[in-house]
């Protein structure tokens, strides 16, 4: 049975159970606890917690999920995957365990005629709660298994959470045995390769806190409702039904260990570590593939980074067996063929993704190659010592400097036999860390506990939103916080958050940032700062009472700063514009990859694989979006179904989570997206945007930066006037003014070239001096100075090598020292009477580097080198001269 039918059985079955059909998420959720969606459940987190209310009283879908704890186990074993898709049903209050344990009972075992994966009932364990006799009963009533095929377990194997503060729950496990030729008898508590665990049933009943019951922690509370969440593992279903020994041998993933083959020669099967190599790209390049679809790009943090480490793990795995050309694009178009049957945006996504993959790709081969010689002189020198641990330093060094990641060098280490010293590496990274400047904002979650907002949202419901029609309205004060605490009323100086029945404020989201304004009341006045929705529905204007006194239910008149919100509306819009100009411009391969739509500006970040934009290209993208202003084109929003805004065209933003009713905003044929964002009228009324910059922000996204409306205006006002000035001062027209600059920038460099070369000359003729003035320090002539004038270092060895040439025969070293910029430079020379000695100024360095806070080196007739504290020349001119004495 292919994969792609066992998902359709899936959906089938519980979709002729009355379930609804819920489409996959993005694997990339606002969510700030996971970097990947992790399982079937995430997207139905706010009805588990009661954030939000179900619109369904049950639902089924097939989730794409990333698991990344398991990428060290990923082709050494015959069950993980990073990418997986797991099959679900859910009941939101609905059916309990008595409902799931029937439903996945008739699927597994039910015939393949009548639409089941057709199991061998006698083949089917069980495993419970240590605790959950309830469920042990059902299972013999529903399914018939007899005692001795249902196993109690511990917390940490049927216990289920996130892996993080939320919801959870006891759980039963599906197991099949595949028969004693795979391991032990015992049921799944003797062997899981043997019994392999196919589905897990979460009886969805518990809020875990900071510490998960999974480790005997109790939970911090229940969940509003009792609710079901099931996972089923479509690829080891697959696995099983297709009769291959494990998931990387199933029919989607097998192909591209075929493609591997091509590149290789080599055959998949014949040995083992180059079957952990096949097996390890085969995974990875779905797994990269189906991330880059989602939106992401390789980075060193986060999600880019756990991209950038498979992506890489691809390429190391190839070249280990043998392949030195290029491979991603082609393994990624295996991908694209195989998964396109159930995620069609794989294909019309392909030559984003494509361009992604060949970037990255380059870019690795050349770090591989850099870096990896200086490994091997690493484990070279490791060797040397007779240690088997390789210093952190220098795992760090292949980290900063070579852009190694310290996974492949422990990957690389171990198979030299080597451990790496992990902690000195993280000290290391973390002294980096603290030198760093901290770039991110604190996540704006509020003050208020969570339990507090949803507390007011199951007694009031969520909050109306009328901001897409109006910018005042009457409204109820339905809940107040003061310090994250709730208050029946609020004194004149608190910073307040407001909770109003209806307001038409807009709460920052979709990178707009909120509105600002006023609730008044009949003897009290809020001034209104930001607005944020903590939870799902709800809507919490944060503010400082600035007269009288605010009680729970007091009449509003909420009223929004119009200008303000105005000028927001016009760089939303202007974003979508841009956004458009630069897809138009660049290809699907520019994808946003966020915003910011400020009063007057707007920041715009896009994938850009091929790097940066060239000038003609922005100032092209910046003409057409300021003539579609000149055509004055309606914008328009209405709501439409998800498949309407599909055959629509609708642009949807990776990451962000659609339901079956979306808002979309057209502007014509020249811009359509989906979009919650508040918007003007009509493209005219933005009057102008100016971009002001294109740059980039990290691996493949760049960012462009413009300015809207008056601001824009005001900004080219600025350069006019600057520009005429400029002109004034040179004597020259506007329009000649590139040409006249040009050549005042050519004729100052002529004159600087100049000056540098009677300034050389003036240094090269202080040689004689200089060597006349040496003095005798333990039979040595010594020549000491500080030469004035911030001479140059190829100056400064002319000048070192000419005074020692007028010191003839004698044994003679030459150290001249020059300070420029507060840094402090210096050349050592001597002569072959000094080096018959035993003088060496390669040797001589160390003795003084110290004094001017620097180092060096070089060979015996010459060394130089450089340091930071030109207070110190006197101190290493002493100790230059006790080095020769010595």
């Amino acid at each position: 049975m292919q994969t792609h039918e066992i998902a359709r059985r899936f959906t089938e079955h519980f979709v002729g159970a009355g379930h609804t059909r819920v489409a996959s998420a993005s694997l990339i959720l606002d969510d700030p606890t996971l970097l990947f969606v992790n399982a079937g459940m995430v997207q139905f987190k706010p009805y588990f917690l009661g954030d939000a209310p179900p619109p369904y009283p049950r639902a089924t879908s097939i989730q794409k999920c990333v698991r990344t704890g398991d990428i060290d186990e990923v082709g050494k074993t015959t069950r993980h995957n990073t990418f997986f898709q797991m099959a679900g049903n859910f009941s939101f209050g609905d059916y309990f365990k008595a409902g799931a344990i029937e439903h996945a009972w008739n699927l597994v075992t039910g015939s393949q005629a009548a639409g089941g994966y057709g199991f061998d009932p006698e083949r089917i364990w069980v495993t419970v709660y240590e605790t959950d006799d309830e469920a042990i009963d059902l299972w013999k009533k529903i399914a018939g298994l007899p005692d001795e095929r249902i196993q109690r377990r511990d917390g940490l194997d049927n216990y289920w959470d996130m892996g993080v503060p939320g919801p959870g729950g006891p759980c039963s496990e599906i197991y099949y045995d595949r028969g004693p030729e795979h391991g032990k008898e015992g049921g799944p508590v003797a062997d899981e390769d043997r019994y392999l665990e196919i589905w897990n049933l979460v009886f969805m009943q518990d809020i875990r806190g900071e510490e998960s019951p999974k480790y005997g922690h109790l939970p911090i509370g229940s969940l509003p409702k009792k609710n079901i969440d099931t996972g089923l593992g479509i690829e080891r279903v697959a696995y099983l039904l297709q009769g291959v020994d494990n998931v990387y041998e199933t029919d989607l993933v097998r192909p591209v260990i075929g493609r591997a083959e091509e590149f290789s020669g080599r055959r998949y099967g014949a040995n083992h570590e180059d079957d952990v190599r096949f097996r390890v790209i085969a995974d990875h390049a779905r797994s990269g593939v189906m991330i880059i679809g989602d939106g992401v790009t390789p980075s060193n943090e986060g999600r880019g980074y756990v991209l950038r480490r498979l992506l890489r793990r691809i390429v190391r795995s190839s070249r280990l067996l043998g392949v030195q050309e290029p491979v991603l694009e082609s393994f990624a178009e295996v991908v694209r063929d195989a998964m396109a049957p159930s995620y069609p945006e794989l294909e019309s996504g392909f030559e984003r993704i494509a361009a992604v993959v060949q970037a990255e790709e380059e870019a690795f081969l050349q770090t591989l190659t850099a870096g990896s010689r200086i490994f091997d002189t690493a484990v070279a020198e490791t060797r040397k010592t007779g240690s088997t641990t390789l210093a952190g330093d220098q795992a760090f060094q292949l980290h900063d400097t070579f852009g190694f990641p310290i996974d492949l060098t422990l990957e690389m280490a171990a198979e030299q036999g080597l451990q790496v010293d992990q902690d000195r590496f993280r000290t290391l990274m973390e002294e980096q860390r603290s030198r760093a400047k901290a770039d991110a904002k604190a996540r704006k979650v509020g003050h208020g506990d969570g339990s507090i907002y949803r507390a007011v949202l199951d007694t009031h419901g969520t909050t109306e939103f009328l901001g897409y029609s109006e910018l005042a309205a009457e409204a109820t004060v339905v809940g107040l916080l003061v310090d994250g605490v709730a208050v029946p009323a609020a004194r004149e100086g608190d910073h307040v958050e407001v909770v109003l029945d209806r307001t038409p404020f807009y709460a920052e989201a979709g990178g707009q940032q909120a509105d600002t304004g006023e609730l008044r009341g009949a003897s009290f006045t809020v001034r209104v700062d930001d607005v944020q929705s903590p939870v799902a529905g709800l809507r919490v204007h944060r503010g400082v009472v600035t007269n009288g006194d605010v009680p729970l239910d007091a009449a509003v008149v909420a009223e929004v700063d119009t200008a303000r919100r105005m000028s927001v509306s016009r760089a939303h819009t202007a974003t979508h514009l841009v956004h458009a100009g630069v897809r138009g411009a660049l290809g699907p391969s520019a994808a946003q990859a966020g915003s910011l739509n400020a009063p007057g500006r707007l920041r715009f970040d896009f994938t850009s694989p091929s790097g940066a934009v060239a000038p003609a290209a922005l100032a092209e993208i910046e003409d057409e979006v300021n003539s579609v202003l000149q055509e004055n084109r309606e914008v328009q929003a209405y709501e439409t179904s998800m498949a309407e805004a599909r055959k629509l065209g609708a642009m949807m933003l990776f990451g962000e989570k659609y339901g079956d009713l979306v808002r979309v905003v057209d502007m014509g044929d020249y811009s359509r997206e989906l979009c919650g964002g508040t918007h003007v009228g009509r493209t005219g009324e933005l009057g102008m945007v100016k971009v002001l910059s294109e740059g980039s922000i990290g691996s493949g996204v760049r960012r462009v930066e413009a300015l809207v409306g008056l601001d824009a205006f005001r900004f080219l006002s600025k350069e006019h006037v600057l520009v005429s000035s400029i002109a004034d001062q040179l004597k020259a027209r506007p329009e000649d003014l590139p040409e006249r600059i040009n050549s005042l920038v050519e004729r100052l460099r002529t004159a600087e070239r100049d000056l540098e070369k009677v300034r050389a000359d003036a240094v090269l003729s202080s040689a004689g001096s200089l060597a006349d003035g040496a003095e005798d320090v333990g039979g040595v002539a010594l020549v000491a100075v500080e030469v004035p004038g911030g001479v140059a270092g190829n100056d400064l060895r002319a000048l070192a090598s000419d005074v020692r040439a007028r010191l003839g025969a004698r044994p003679g070293v030459v150290a001249l020292f020059s300070t420029d910029a507060g840094k402090v430079a210096f050349v050592v020379a001597t002569t072959q009477a000094a080096r018959d000695r035993g003088i060496a100024a390669g040797k001589l360095v160390p003795a003084f580097g110290p004094s001017v806070g620097g180092r060096g080196g070089g060979k015996p007739d010459l060394a130089q080198g450089g340091g930071t504290e030109p207070a110190g020349i006197p101190a290493a001119l002493d100790a230059l001269r006790a080095a020769l004495r010595a």
